[in-house]
């Protein structure tokens, strides 16, 4: 499978965000998916598409039912790019941090 979709649209949608919740609790089918939302189950099946073309839910067929279970670990593209981040921001509060001390040392 080639992979079209991009992780961080996936995250991108409070309705993709939460069916990713449910799913990480325990597998479901589509229709206990769309019980939950105020969308048709249209809706919902394109969403659980699309969130199956980013590698974060799989599809088995059992039976007539499709269940959906999450396979969160794609999420770890997200924490990398978050981190660089993290990095970022923990170095230039560091420094903040510093010249703060700095400052009061010289009041003293």
């Amino acid at each position: 499978m080639t992979q079209s979709r991009d992780i961080f649209q996936a995250i991108a949608d409070p309705t993709r965000r939460q069916i990713i919740g449910m799913l990480a609790r325990k597998s479901l089918n589509v229709n206990a998916i769309a019980k939950e939302f105020d969308i048709t189950r249209q809706a919902v099946s394109l969403h659980v598409q699309f969130l199956h073309d980013c590698g974060l839910i799989v599809i088995r067929q059992q039976g007539r039912e499709r269940y959906c279970e999450a396979k969160l670990e794609k999420l770890n593209e997200v924490t990398d790019w978050v981190d660089q981040y993290r990095k970022y921001w923990d170095d230039k509060l560091d420094s903040l941090e510093s010249y703060l001390a700095k400052i009061q040392k010289k009041k003293k």
